[in-house]
């Protein structure tokens, strides 16, 4: 059996939850500000430890997560539920999958009206 800390770097835990892809990434985003733990802006070298709350700010969408364990090691996709819950409200997602579609939809600044072949092309997405 690995051995399992009992506190991580927050930027290593965000990279072993597979929350980012990269650990410079998580990194970043701690200095960023986008990482909060128990409502406290945190640097990526505090430590993470059991029963804390991490929120986490990617885009649109502020991620709500607990922090179940510590994992040894970066864990594959199926495994992350055993080291993390995620508390997100699904209005957050819904809120992201919104602004995927107005921005498919935005048209450039001064292009005027939708033509005629335009607005098919649009009503076929939709209809």
């Amino acid at each position: 059996m690995a051995f399992s800390p009992a506190a991580e770097r927050i930027d290593k835990w965000l990279w072993t939850v597979r929350i980012f892809k990269t650990r410079s990434l998580a990194t970043d985003a701690c200095r960023a500000g986008s990482v909060t733990v128990n409502s406290q802006p945190v640097k990526p070298s505090r430590d993470v430890r059991a029963g804390e709350v991490v929120v986490v700010r990617q885009g649109l969408i502020h991620r709500t997560l607990k922090v179940r364990a510590v994992p040894p090691a970066r864990v594959g996709a199926k495994l992350v539920a055993a080291y993390c819950e995620d508390q997100t409200p699904p209005a957050e997602f819904a809120k992201a999958r919104a602004q995927r579609v107005q921005q498919f939809l935005a048209r450039a600044r001064g292009s005027g009206r939708p033509t005629k072949r335009d607005r098919r092309l649009i009503d076929r997405l939709f209809g």
